[in-house]
């Protein structure tokens, strides 16, 4: 039997450039998660309490994958 292949590492440069991107996304999806809650602290008729509903959700799950992609370029890159 022979032993499975040893995953490749992310060369450093792409890695390095990778992580600036999720950095600066992470810094954008701050500010529309932090403009959500803010709309979430006036009163909204139904409507726009739907839409800022569907904006926190969509902003959480964008944030869960940009994590999700810093632990992978962290786990499968040198540094």
């Amino acid at each position: 039997m022979t032993p499975a292949p040893s995953p490749r590492l992310i060369p450093e440069e792409q890695a390095k450039e990778i992580r600036r991107l999720a950095h600066d996304l992470s810094n954008a999806l701050e500010i529309v998660l932090q403009t959500s809650f803010l709309l979430g602290t006036v009163p909204l008729d139904e409507d726009a309490q739907k839409w800022r509903s569907m904006l926190d959700n969509g902003v959480q799950q964008a944030a869960e994958i940009n994590k999700r992609l810093r632990e992978y370029i962290r786990a499968n890159s040198q540094a």
